[in-house]
């Protein structure tokens, strides 16, 4: 959770942080020789993600998992270059070292860092209440109200955390007097906050997907070679993106509908035939300091919109610096290579900084608060974002890892004669549900499986004789699915961050949201996986495959679903 102050993680981050530091300083710059590094039975390579994923299984945390993953890898290294095995404790320091010195690295570490303290600001400063306040006012009935809930879930693009916290506190009470369900609410704040962040361009999410594909490019020769980019692949990869798009219009199916089902359905009947829930005094103990302020929509809207235009600055910006292509070949094959051949972490950077300056201006001026609170306000945000930084850093050192061992070539070497390389995004969409599920991290799924799935995915399309277009197609859609799989297994595992969040803030019992939740979000999976990503590996243009998806659950909603009025 993002709350983990008084969590273990809180408690061992200090020591870690001090056993990196004397690590690397006891490990130094040694390394195993080039001539050594492949001196091992080649199964061995598999061993630092089977280990990475064996333990997120276990255990239920990922951090650990990824750490435990580096080690198995640095001992196979290690013992293969006849060093002695208490290099491989230390050795863990320095490939987390040299991952996170990288520049592109830190560029993601700091945008990270100055969004969570953006999005801190504006919600302490009244802007996104004062925003939320402006579209409850719509809110007249029962349809209305989860429309409204619906919209500012995909209003609050930028955060999946400030999306759950925000949209559910402040929506509850207006979906109580309006006699919408708690277990409603928290799916409707649940299932819009991962999808919109995952799949939008500005959110803090999009730094460590732009990154986990570059790192993919670098080990991909032809890629390379064809200048392709990390945020071009992106953009290419949401066409496939079925599962995230389609549970945000299987949830407006339902609204527009009034329709529900399965165990959703008892609760809204519940709740529409209960008297308007009254909310609970706080206790004294549980009660937070709070500042008066006139809340104005401007200094949330101002924040985001620049963050918004300041990346699509940057990365027009950047990408026309030393762009050969000009505007006869047409605006949006113009814009395209533009934006493919931008320096996108420097546009987030940049964007973020000046936002974040901004943001602290507009309070301070408007006396919201001091400057010294307005950064003590910035630097909460910052401790909000360290297990995601966590995550990052060691899964910059699992991928390293995997490189050197040369994972990518065993994995692609035993399945190319197996498995045809058109069900490879299928495979990879169920596996990273399942890894999600268990261990309630999108992030960490993403970490582990990114590494491997791409460059396997590649080399498995060209022993298969793919032409370099179909290579590239399957390619996105495999990249698509990490993604989306991952928001699956989020939205299904009852130890996600966001979905114990989404229960938090809208006050609802926790086990009745997870199974609530659950069936909605397998009905739009399954749907995803058969008739989207399925279908267009093979072949059927995404458009038709989505078209197609959508109407069999809107289908789903119409005959199964029953009005709870």
């Amino acid at each position: 959770m993002r709350s983990f102050k008084h969590s273990w993680f809180a408690r061992v981050l200090p020591v870690f942080f001090a056993v990196f530091l004397i690590g690397t300083v006891a490990y130094g710059q040694s390394e195993p020789s080039a001539e050594n590094v492949r001196n091992f039975p080649p199964w061995l390579s598999l061993l630092p993600p089977l280990v990475a994923i064996g333990g997120a299984l276990i255990f239920k945390e990922v951090l650990s998992s990824l750490a435990m993953g580096i080690f198995s890898g640095l001992v196979v290294l290690v013992v293969s270059s006849d060093k002695p095995l208490w290099t491989s404790v230390t050795g863990i320091a320095e490939v987390v070292q040299e991952s996170a010195i990288d520049s592109g690295h830190m560029s993601i570490i700091l945008f990270s860092l100055f969004v969570g303290g953006m999005v801190q600001l504006i919600s302490n400063n009244g802007g996104m209440n004062a925003i939320v306040k402006h579209v409850s006012r719509w809110a007249k009935d029962a349809r209305s109200g989860q429309l409204a809930t619906w919209f500012l879930g995909i209003f609050i693009f930028f955060d999946d955390y400030a999306n759950t916290m925000v949209v559910g506190n402040t929506m509850r009470p207006v979906t109580d007097r309006l006699k919408i369900s708690r277990e409603k609410l928290a799916y409707i704040v649940d299932s819009t906050a991962a999808p919109i962040a995952a799949t939008a361009f500005v959110t803090t999410w999009i730094g460590a997907e732009l990154e986990y594909i570059q790192n993919g490019i670098n080990e991909i020769a032809e890629l390379k070679v064809m200048g392709v980019s990390a945020y071009s692949l992106f953009m290419d990869s949401l066409k496939y993106s079925f599962y995230p798009f389609l549970t945000i219009l299987f949830m407006l199916f339902l609204i527009i509908r009034r329709k529900d089902f399965g165990p959703m359905l008892r609760y809204e009947r519940m709740a529409r035939a209960s008297k308007v829930r009254e909310e609970k005094e706080t206790s004294s103990e549980d009660q937070i300091e709070v500042v008066k302020i006139k809340e104005r929509a401007f200094n949330a809207l101002v924040p985001v919109f620049l963050l918004i235009a300041g990346t699509l600055a940057g990365l027009i910006y950047t990408g026309s610096k030393d762009l050969n292509t000009d505007m006869s070949v047409g605006f949006f094959h113009y814009l395209s290579d533009v934006i493919g051949g931008a320096d996108s972490y420097k546009a987030l950077l940049w964007s973020s900084s000046v936002t974040l300056i901004i943001s602290v201006l507009l309070t301070i001026s408007q006396r919201i608060m001091s400057l010294t609170k307005a950064m003590e306000t910035i630097f909460d945000g910052f401790k909000h974002m360290l297990p995601a930084i966590g995550i990052l850093v060691l899964a910059w050192g699992l991928g390293a890892m995997t490189s050197k061992l040369g994972t990518a070539d065993y994995v692609s070497l035993l399945i190319s004669d197996s498995v045809n390389p058109f069900l490879i995004p299928s495979i990879t969409f169920i596996l990273a549900a399942l890894i999600a599920m268990s261990t309630g991290s999108s992030w960490g799924t993403m970490a582990i499986l990114y590494p491997v799935v791409l460059l396997t995915s590649w080399q498995v399309g060209q022993g298969a004789g793919l032409e370099m277009g179909e290579n590239l197609a399957v390619l996105s859609n495999a990249i698509a699915c990490v993604l989306a799989g991952s928001v699956l297994g989020d939205h299904c595992s009852p130890i996600s961050d966001t979905t114990i969040l989404s229960s938090l803030s809208s006050q609802c019992n926790h086990i009745q949201h997870v199974k609530t939740q659950m069936p909605y979000a397998l009905t739009v999976g399954g749907v995803s996986v058969l008739c989207g990503t399925t279908l267009t590996a093979f072949g059927l243009p995404w458009y038709l495959s989505f078209g197609l998806s959508a109407l069999i659950l809107y289908g789903i909603v119409s005959y199964f679903g029953k009005m709870a009025e």
